[in-house]
Parts: C-alpha cells; structure tokens; sequence
C-alpha cells in the first residue's frame, strides 16, 4: 500500500487539514486531527508530508482551544 507511514503527520491537500495516519484501509489513508478526534479517509494521492512546523501549531492550538473551554467555566482570580 502506498502512501504515508502509519504514526507520521500528512497534510490532507483537498481540505488542508492535518492529521496523523492511523491505518490504511480500502485504498484511503486514515487520518486523525492532531491531537484526537473523528478520522477521516483521504486518498492516499491528496497526503502530502506534514512540515513539522504547521503539526506544532496544531498542537498548540488545540491546547489554546482546550484551556479556553477549560478556563470559561472559572471565576476571575
């Protein structure tokens, strides 16, 4: 099967989103959000290489997201 290794980050060219691959099945890529979520299928020809770059600043932004969803709920110091 072609296409990126299982664990590594790609870039998914249709959407732009980037996701690491979690398995190859039915000729797609599987591919899951940084850091968790649904997985979706891409065909292995639309995964590109994920810089590592743009895979930090999806972990970053999803632990700005989750401290904000953390953080509504508290009162001001």
């Amino acid at each position: 099967m072609s296409g990126p290794a299982i664990g590594a980050y790609a870039v998914d060219v249709r959407s732009g989103r980037i996701g690491e691959v979690m398995g190859h099945v039915g000729g797609y890529v599987q591919l899951r959000p940084v850091g968790g979520g649904r997985e979706w299928d891409c065909p292995p020809e639309m995964a590109d290489p994920a810089p590592p770059g743009d895979v930090l600043r999806e972990r970053v932004r999803r632990l700005n997201r989750e401290a904000r969803l953390l953080g509504a709920g508290e009162p001001p110091p």
